[in-house]
């Protein structure tokens, strides 16, 4: 890998660990140069706008997540396996990736969920596209025949991504020290209810 490489890999690592505390508003080509100790003309060089650096910052996050996530749960055996493998690779996430204020793609959710521009578009289109890979890995584990054939992969992907929300919130804004393990709990629920009927 090449310096300059290096250095744009560096810049986004920062870039989506300040973006997970400060939100993807609070992020700023000054505020990356001096936790990084570059200079600001350096920086503009990789980001054209601050658009730019939140989108980039919003694709550094998925490739990150993808690494993380995505691809060891997707080397598990199709259906229950792999369904907990994604689920507990999601809740370990933004400690397997830093981002000591919980997950970047919750905080900035939470956002822009209201305000148009690049970066909700960005990550409208990232979050479907986790909502179409839970339904997937679901769909796959019916193919199997791990799950039921009247399983409905959307309805899991939804209540999913619903326990995965909500310990956000429980464990960051409410302080539920119980947050994951009631998450766990509540995935127990959707794992029983997608085996096969005996």
């Amino acid at each position: 890998m090449r310096k300059g490489e290096k250095t744009r890999d560096l810049i986004l690592d920062t870039s989506v660990r300040l973006a997970s505390e400060l939100g993807l508003e609070g992020l700023s080509i000054g505020r990356l140069a001096d936790e990084l100790r570059l200079s600001k003309s350096g920086l503009f060089a990789h980001f054209g706008s601050k658009d730019d650096l939140q989108v980039q910052t919003l694709e550094r996050a998925a490739e990150r997540f993808a690494e993380v996530v995505v691809r060891p749960a997707l080397a598990e055996p199709a259906g229950e396996p792999r369904l907990r493998a994604l689920f507990e690779r999601w809740l370990e996430w933004p400690r397997r990736v830093k981002q000591p204020g919980g997950c970047v793609f919750v905080a900035a959710s939470a956002e822009l969920d209201d305000r148009p521009g690049p970066a909700r578009e960005r990550l409208v289109a990232l979050q479907k596209a986790w909502l179409a890979t839970i339904a997937r890995v679901v769909e796959s584990g019916k193919a199997a025949g791990r799950f039921r054939a009247d399983l409905d992969p959307d309805q899991v992907a939804f209540e999913m991504y619903g326990i995965g929300l909500v310990c956000h919130l429980s464990a960051r804004l409410l302080r539920d020290p119980r947050a994951v393990e009631r998450a766990r709990v509540a995935f127990e629920r959707i794992a029983a209810d997608a085996r096969l009927r005996s």
